[in-house]
């Protein structure tokens, strides 16, 4: 394929966009590796200081663990979380379509995963901008695999971004906090947690192509069970073009690559995928995405009666709602938001 280049005269907005997007892609994709690697440079090269410095961030990461998983309190600090370039680049968009009361926490169930999650990131974690106009009161947070919070560095970007542990008991230190406006932890005005749950995970990642909407949900009841037991409404949220913005290399279910996918993610929990995307100069290879819009709809509460010990009937009950509420969401918004929509269907395994 002949290499389609970007024209010389962009405007400055839209580079100042790209290279937005160019550094949090290239962060994400890096960023674990990075991160050891730096500590391993640090601790091997570094002398008497520098050693010590990194004895004591250690310390402090593992008391922070024990003391709330490596949660940032609150909302965190709002530089961080108003990154609106990379927001405008694809664009990426929030629709409301009901009330969250600040009166409860929620899970947001998100789908589907896509390669990155972008539009859950962006909207709940990297510019929450939107988010506190349309849901005031309600903190919201985004969870991530357990492991990178006992990561050096990473982990404490990923706090700065909104992120917290998926970890069960980090979401039920989460959904539990009290609601009370009088309470300590809501001295910063907001009373409500609002986790995003990619429920699909890496599962999901690796049936992300352009124009493929494949949700992996019918066997993964977790998140009902922690609603449950926490009090915590779920409410379903889609997001629109999430599957658009990358390819990746084919990877039907019985291929090599498949196999060796799978493998991967079942010791590490990390689908190793092959994304192809855009370049910063051209518009055919890369892996940066494709500027495309991404519509996250944020769907109606689904309220739960509250227990210790869930019983199957009713998680499955409440999970069936959940189904039922992802694909009626799909139905309603589809020609709204996605190109070509007659041709394309929701597929949940």
């Amino acid at each position: 394929m002949k290499i389609e280049w970007a024209p010389l005269r962009v405007p400055l907005a839209r580079r100042l966009q790209t290279l937005a997007a160019a550094f949090f892609t290239y962060t994400f994709f890096t960023l674990p590796i990075s991160s050891c690697l730096t500590v391993a440079v640090l601790l091997y090269y570094g002398g008497l200081i520098t050693r010590s410095l990194l004895v004591i961030y250690f310390v402090k990461m593992y008391l922070d663990y024990k003391k709330n998983y490596g949660t940032m309190e609150g909302n965190g600090w709002l530089f961080y979380r108003s990154v609106r370039k990379y927001r405008n680049y694809f664009p990426v968009e929030l629709v409301k379509t009901a009330e969250l009361p600040a009166n409860k926490n929620y899970i947001v169930a998100s789908f589907p995963h896509g390669i990155l999650g972008t539009g859950t990131c962006v909207n709940m974690g990297m510019d929450i901008t939107n988010w506190l106009e349309l849901f005031p009161h309600v903190r919201p947070k985004i969870g991530t695999l357990d492991h990178h919070f006992k990561t050096p560095l990473l982990r404490d970007i990923v706090r700065w971004w909104g992120m917290v542990s998926v970890s069960k008991e980090s979401l039920a230190y989460l959904l539990t906090k009290s609601n009370d406006p009088a309470h300590k932890d809501n001295r910063d005005g907001f009373t409500s947690n609002a986790v995003a749950v990619l429920v699909g995970g890496a599962q999901e990642a690796m049936d992300s192509h352009p124009g493929q909407y494949i949700l992996t949900l019918k066997n993964r009841k977790g998140f009902v069970r922690m609603a449950i037991r926490t009090g915590s409404s779920i409410v379903p949220s889609f997001s629109f073009g999430e599957v658009d913005i990358f390819d990746q290399v084919a990877n039907p279910p019985d291929s090599l690559l498949r196999r060796f996918q799978n493998v991967v993610k079942k010791f590490t929990g990390i689908s190793p995928l092959l994304p192809k995307g855009r370049g910063i100069f051209n518009y055919n290879y890369g892996i940066l995405p494709y500027r495309r819009r991404i519509v996250q709809v944020v769907g109606s509460p689904i309220d739960v009666v509250k227990s210790d010990s869930p019983h199957a009937e009713y998680v499955d009950e409440i999970h069936g709602q959940v189904m039922a509420a992802l694909e009626k969401m799909f139905e309603q918004h589809k020609e709204e938001y996605i190109p070509n929509s007659k041709q394309i269907k929701l597929v949940i395994h």
